[in-house]
């Protein structure tokens, strides 16, 4: 059994009552400590570590509004990167949280608040939604904080990710992303590869509600339906563009002389005055 898969199990049956329900960190001592990204709500404070049923030496507790990463090379990536190098961090978890207030913040919403607070809107940055990370859904904001951190350049191949969700009300755990299903199936992947499969989830089995890739809408026509079309248009002698390969294309047809202007009409004579004579004495 792994880390993970004795702290789900350690929660769920002291949830159902077992008060002896826990995990033996002796038996993790090469996946501890662990280094959790939590919001900063204060109804987190009662469940941590208790609820992953770790003592604190093997928790190291990094918290910011809506646990949220916004890059692969983000101040919050930065820190997790210095809990694994510094404090020696094995395992990562990324845990959102059911009633998040982030996830209910509107963009009028904020703006009225940081009004009541004397912030001038002119002092904020244009894109509100973009700079403090605003998201719809506590569940695919989870997800998308795994995924900068496992593509961050800061953080080892060999870490673990793990992607989780907390009951604020009954701190019951939900495995978002199963970070032990992701590193081995990167693993078993051919050098080189990291895309998915299409018309397969990503991670489909470690990520609970994870965005399918064969949602996307794809152009009806088949490639070889194309490459026929485009064949034919450039081989068949009907065509207008110079069929690709031949051994003497027909020249290209003259341009047309352009037209010629009529010719500009003469003026009528003009009858020329007499001479003026000098009157004599």
């Amino acid at each position: 059994m792994r880390l993970f898969d004795a702290i789900l199990a350690a929660n769920h049956r002291a949830l159902n009552g077992d008060q002896k329900a826990g995990v033996h960190v002796a038996d993790y001592a090469s996946e501890l400590p662990l280094i959790a990204l939590t919001c900063i709500d204060p109804r987190l404070n009662r469940f941590f570590p208790g609820v992953l049923g770790l003592p604190e030496e093997h928790f190291i507790w990094l918290r910011n509004a809506g646990n949220i990463i916004t890059g692969t090379l983000s101040s919050t990536l930065r820190s997790i990167a210095l809990a694994c190098a510094v404090k020696g961090g094995r395992e990562i978890a990324i845990i959102g949280h059911t009633d998040c207030q982030v996830q209910k913040a509107t963009i009028p919403f904020l703006m009225d608040r940081f009004k009541a607070l004397g912030v001038d809107r002119a002092h904020l940055p244009e894109n509100l939604t973009e700079y403090f990370g605003l998201f719809a859904s506590e569940r695919a904001n989870v997800i998308r904080g795994v995924e900068f951190i496992r593509h961050s350049p800061l953080i080892g191949p060999s870490i673990t990710v793990q992607g989780l969700l907390v009951d604020v009300h009954t701190g019951r755990l939900e495995w978002v992303v199963n970070g032990y299903d992701v590193l081995e199936k990167a693993a078993s992947a051919r050098p080189g590869l990291e895309l998915p499969e299409l018309g397969t989830t990503a991670g489909a089995s470690s990520v609970g509600a994870a965005f399918e890739i064969g949602n996307l809408k794809f152009p009806e026509a088949k490639i070889g339906e194309f490459t026929k079309g485009a064949e034919k248009l450039y081989t068949d002698p009907k065509q207008d563009l110079p069929a690709i390969g031949r051994s003497n294309p027909a020249p290209a047809p003259a341009p047309a002389a352009p037209p010629v202007p009529p010719p500009i009409p003469r003026p009528h004579n003009i009858p020329i005055p007499p001479p003026i004579r000098p009157r004599r004495g």
